[in-house]
């Protein structure tokens, strides 16, 4: 998806466009815990779709946070020096955030209709430190970086690039 560029070279609402992208994602989310709430408490079978929602989900957020590693971290850093130690901040939560995930793509892979009550409970734990942490990260980035964002030059040429906007 390309993202409109104003006159001026620049990305039209680059930090607008980060909290959509963050709301989708939060939407992904809630949507991946209701169907694994649903299955950890017996109201539904464990639906093959889980694992596949799962894994879209987990790709989505992987690429978003690759885009902002890779794109919208560096353009910020180099032109607001200060962001730098938010940036930092931001980076370290996105490895953490991956670990989480791989942890639930593992726990989630397992064959077989069911899992151990063990798993479940780990499945139940693992969706709420990601809720909590992705919660509290858009939160933080939001109220620090969608002014710098909004005035960023297009320096990579789409938003996409910069956020991993096409993760949404």
């Amino acid at each position: 998806m390309d993202t409109p560029i104003k006159p001026d070279g620049r990305i039209a609402a680059l930090g607008n466009q980060l909290i959509d992208i963050h709301l989708s994602l939060r939407e992904g989310l809630a949507r991946l815990r209701e169907d694994a709430e649903a299955w950890l408490d017996g109201r539904a079978e464990r639906p093959r779709e889980l694992r596949a929602h799962c894994l879209a989900f987990c790709s989505a957020v992987n690429r978003h946070h690759t885009g902002e590693d890779d794109g919208a971290f560096p353009a910020l850093g180099e032109l607001h020096p200060e962001l730098r130690p938010v940036l930092e901040e931001l980076g370290r939560d996105h490895h953490v955030v991956a670990g989480i995930l791989r942890g639930l793509e593992e726990l989630l892979g397992r064959p077989g209709p069911d899992t151990e009550p063990v798993d479940a409970q780990r499945v139940r734990t693992e969706l709420d430190s990601l809720a909590a942490l992705l919660e509290s990260h858009f939160v933080y980035e939001e109220k620090r970086l969608v002014a710098a964002l909004n005035a960023l030059p297009d320096r990579a040429g789409t938003a996409g690039t910069l956020l991993g906007r096409e993760a949404t």
